[in-house]
């Protein structure tokens, strides 16, 4: 049987989409992750970033890594349901923290988390991945938008920096260019949400959000999560997260010492 937080449709969703709404995965949760994301944000780490664009407005903060630091953040990979829940998404006999991340964008923030897949700027890959997006204050605009089934496409997003607008990557031929799903009327899929739902995606699911123009913070929580059969790969380039000194080779395992296995428990 499922966890009472899923049902077959939803996983098999999940599977043939790449992408599905999981509501109230974290909503025993929220108030830890609010505490450790004012936490994040006080003590940021080296990976913070303000995304500070010319002619944009507001305060749009982002960082990632900062699970092991941070104990709010440690309970809810630790204790809350998010590992089963993607070890049955994802149909993985085990589940390796990869990592976390917190976004934060204040009231009034205009600039847009620009279409991307994060699977091109990780080091692994694998059709067994799972990202969890959680807010912590309700949503109605700032939400997350995704692609459904771009998990599929032939060729891997090019990863571009948000703010400079740069490739990751000058191997432009190994990647598609970033598409405009409006402009080129791709289905898009987006929930009003309350804080402790989530979105869970694969690592390919083509995805951003808008700018935040309301008058209240839209504060959001992610976990990366890796299944069986992720493994690791050299990129031409640096990674996002880049894990400096990890040691490890193509093909292989994410070493467990830095990734451990959440799932089973």
């Amino acid at each position: 049987m499922p966890h009472p937080l899923l049902t077959d449709a939803m996983i098999e969703t999940y599977q043939r989409n790449g992408v599905v709404l999981v509501p109230g995965l974290f909503a025993d949760w929220v108030g830890p992750l609010r505490a450790g994301v004012e936490r994040n944000m006080a003590e940021p780490g080296p990976y913070a970033s303000e995304n500070e664009k010319p002619g944009e407005t507001g305060r749009f903060f982002d960082d990632y890594c900062n699970w092991q630091r941070i104990p709010e953040f440690v309970r809810v990979v630790n204790d809350s349901p998010a590992a089963q829940v993607a070890a049955e998404l994802m149909g993985s006999e085990q589940v390796q923290m990869f990592h976390d991340h917190v976004l934060v964008k204040e009231p009034g923030t205009s600039m847009a988390t620009p279409w991307h897949s994060d699977g091109p700027y990780y080091f692994v890959e694998g059709r067994q991945t799972v990202s969890f997006w959680s807010p912590l204050d309700p949503v109605d605009q700032a939400t997350l938008r995704l692609v459904p089934g771009s998990h599929a496409w032939e060729k891997p997003v090019l990863p571009m920096a948000w703010v400079k607008e740069q490739a990751y990557f000058p191997n432009v031929e190994d990647f598609m260019p970033v598409p405009d799903p409006e402009a080129e009327g791709m289905e898009i899929v987006e929930w009003a949400m309350q804080p402790g739902d989530a979105v869970a995606f694969n690592y390919h699911v083509l995805h951003g959000t808008r700018g935040n123009r309301s008058d209240a913070r839209r504060r959001a929580f992610s976990l990366r999560l890796l299944g069986d059969d992720a493994r690791y790969v050299e990129r031409p380039g640096r990674t996002s997260p880049p894990f400096p000194g990890h040691g490890m080779v193509a093909g292989q395992r994410l070493r467990e010492d830095w990734f451990p296995v959440i799932w089973p428990k």
